[in-house]
């Protein structure tokens, strides 16, 4: 059996979290290391490795610990209200980001797996989904063999922060799934749970290149 060092980012948060535990039971995975900038405060694990980083000095960290890297999964993300300004949003769902993008490539990461946004296109005149199309871009520029970019819409689950908007969406959106057909159905709600699944069929995919995977995508992926 195959046995490979996953890096993830990001598994202090809603899709990081499901997708910690589901690589930490794959027993391809030998080793999960988690850079996180505070410990997560998840039970233990012998395969679970986490690293408390600057993301500013991601890449000196890995490297002291000569830790070298099969797949990468960054679920890292923020809101414009958490992070109290537009430029700290751009600070983690760009410059963070790409900072462990490149330091996973580093390390020796072929692929990587990358949670971004409906609506994602750097020339939007929306900031947020101008950010995430810019951040998709630029780890398109980095050569890895294969790039999956998830762009979910709504995310169902359980936050550890309170996000109002998400709570009143997660009420109305059995009823606006419904009404969404055709092109629309890339807008539709999902369960966290369902993009994490999305994302280790990914991993273990022999497909390579750059692959954009919106709802009807990942449910594929994901045998839902």
């Amino acid at each position: 059996m195959i046995e490979k060092t996953a890096l993830i980012a990001g598994a202090s948060g809603l899709v990081g979290g499901h997708l910690l535990k589901l690589l930490l039971a794959d027993p391809q995975y030998r080793r999960v290391v988690a850079v996180t900038r505070r410990p997560l405060g998840v039970a233990p694990s012998p395969k679970l490795e986490e690293v408390v980083v600057d993301f500013d000095a991601l890449d000196k960290s890995l490297a002291q610990k000569n830790i070298s890297v099969d797949d990468a999964f960054c679920a890292l993300g923020t809101t414009i209200k958490t992070a109290g300004s537009q430029a700290a949003f751009r600070k983690v769902d760009f410059d963070a980001i790409v900072a462990f993008a490149k330091a996973a490539k580093a390390r020796g990461a072929k692929r990587m797996m990358l949670v971004s946004s409906i609506g994602a296109d750097p020339a939007s005149s929306v900031f947020y989904s101008r950010v995430k199309g810019e951040t998709e871009q630029a780890l398109g520029a980095l050569g890895f063999e294969a790039l999956h970019i998830f762009r979910p819409g709504l995310l169902i689950g359980a936050r550890r922060e309170s996000r109002p908007v998400e709570t009143i969406g997660k009420l109305v959106s059995p009823v606006l799934d419904g009404l969404m057909f055709g092109p629309m159905r890339a807008y539709r709600s999902m369960q966290a749970e369902n993009v994490v699944r999305a994302m280790h069929a990914a991993a273990a995919s022999p497909t390579s290149g750059r692959q954009i995977h919106a709802y009807d995508q990942m449910m594929r992926l994901a045998g839902a």
